[in-house]
């Protein structure tokens, strides 16, 4: 295993007006009652540690007495713009416990607590700037995973909902050792799945901290899902490993019990089976699949000289031309998307005959 690092700083590209037009078709432009830029005008802050007094890279942030109300009521109404209908009418029934701000990483987002004061539940949604290559991670995510997302997109905003799940480095270190073998089985093939959904659809940077363990329980046994919960490097990187988070050191764990526990032929079948699940998706989504590719053709998420390097790169691995007629990411992924269904349809065809 080859460690793969991204050692540049992501840039933030805007949102065109074919995407934003794209966002309104499909209700995931609104307009929202606070900016991004807003919330950083805290007056001061200080560190958020976790129960072990470790550091989380997080800092809880506090503003002046005179603004926090009008604050406190704007992101109460983008929770209820979030989760419901908009109505003003639940705001009465949320408090906003905290609003942290995160310096780590691209993104710099800020993580709002919202609890309901009836029964004291809680749940946290993000607030970050607005970047189209993100943006499309997120849409791809709802189209071609097993998972649905919540988004709202206006002018340089963006919302997402929270994803829960244990993060994976927290999995990897404090209760992967302590699974069933069953249970190791089944997180190794999920691996497999999830490394290869990654690369169908160009997701980049899939270290341990950048996606969940979700573990759900069934009548006998406990399932094990893997999620991504960070979409910032969607199609950027010129790296082809950089989509594929078997090469990540900080998911050499996962892939030492994927050699535990899978023979090739295994692995294989679990690659060939997520594949054919991406490909029924696409036909599942074409009509809003196409719209979506055809505004990333018509865009720019990344630069000149990673769009090359993926460019043979992707070549290289398929030795398929059709990928050295592309000219930018937007048609990488189209044009790997393509080869996954055309695959996909060769091999039913095959099936039926």
């Amino acid at each position: 295993m080859t460690d793969v690092k991204i050692t540049n700083k992501k840039a933030t590209y805007p949102v065109s007006v074919k995407l934003n037009k794209y966002l309104q078709e499909y209700n995931r432009n609104i307009r929202l009652p606070i900016f991004y830029d807003d919330l950083l005008r805290f007056e001061g802050s200080f560190v958020v540690y976790d129960k072990d007094d470790n550091d989380t890279l997080w800092i809880r942030v506090y503003y002046n007495q005179f603004e926090r109300e009008e604050i406190d009521l704007n992101l109460k109404r983008i929770y209820s713009a979030l989760n419901s209908d908009g109505n003003d009418t639940v705001t009465k029934y949320l408090n906003i416990d905290a609003i942290d701000f995160c310096t780590f990483g691209n993104s710099k987002p800020f993580r709002i607590k919202v609890r309901n004061i009836l029964n004291d539940n809680y749940t946290y949604f993000y607030v970050k700037t607005a970047d189209a290559s993100r943006i499309y991670g997120l849409e791809l995510e709802q189209m071609l995973s097993p998972d649905q997302l919540n988004f709202l997109v206006y002018k340089d905003t963006l919302i997402e909902e929270h994803i829960a799940g244990i993060p994976g480095d927290e999995f990897i270190k404090n209760y992967l050792d302590d699974c069933i073998p069953s249970e190791k089985t089944q997180i190794a093939k999920e691996f497999v799945k999830f490394n290869e959904r990654c690369l169908i659809r160009l997701l980049g940077d899939m270290r341990s901290y950048n996606y969940v363990i979700v573990p759900t329980h069934d009548f006998d046994h406990v399932v094990y899902k893997i999620r991504a919960i960070d979409f910032d490097q969607q199609s950027y990187e010129g790296k082809l490993r950089v989509y594929r988070p078997q090469f990540f050191k900080e998911n050499l764990k996962m892939v030492d019990l994927v050699k535990e526990k899978m023979g090739e032929e295994s692995i294989e079948q679990y690659q060939i089976e997520e594949r054919s699940i991406v490909a029924k998706r696409m036909i599942s989504y074409k009509k809003r699949l196409n719209k979506l590719l055809n505004c990333m053709k018509n865009d720019t998420i990344s630069t000149q000289e990673h769009m090359e390097q993926l460019r043979e790169e992707v070549y290289s691995f398929t030795l398929d031309l059709e990928f050295r007629k592309s000219n930018n990411m937007g048609e990488i992924v189209s044009n790997v998307l393509d080869f996954v269904k055309r695959n996909y349809e060769d091999v039913n065809m095959k099936n039926f005959m």
